[in-house]
């Protein structure tokens, strides 16, 4: 039996929930890593911009995922002078219309 998925992390994450928070850390260490590297920095220098230590730095650069939290990521992307958003679509599945029920009486 073969399984497709839209997504690594469909596909290894119990729920959708958590996979949709792994995308979202996911992208925002991509990112970061690229402003990192395309402005020249050293780790020791990305370090200080952030307020963490070089460790740290290094976890990032190497995509240990599981060590930041999406507030974490999304604080040093806005001190990076990114401008990171929230996207939010609408459910592909039409909510249900409620049935109209009756008040009986008595």
């Amino acid at each position: 039996m073969t399984q497709r998925f839209a997504s690594v992390w469909d596909a290894i994450e119990d729920t959708p929930q958590q996979a949709t928070c792994m995308r979202a850390r996911s992208e925002l260490m991509m990112h970061l890593s690229e402003v990192i590297r395309g402005s020249g920095m050293n780790q020791d220098a990305a370090a200080e911009l952030f307020g963490v230590t070089q460790p740290r730095i290094s976890d990032l650069m190497r995509g240990k995922i599981n060590l930041f939290s999406l507030d974490t990521l999304i604080d040093m992307a806005a001190t990076a002078g990114m401008r990171p958003t929230v996207k939010v679509s609408m459910p592909k599945v039409k909510p249900r219309k409620h049935a109209r029920r009756e008040l009986e009486v008595a």
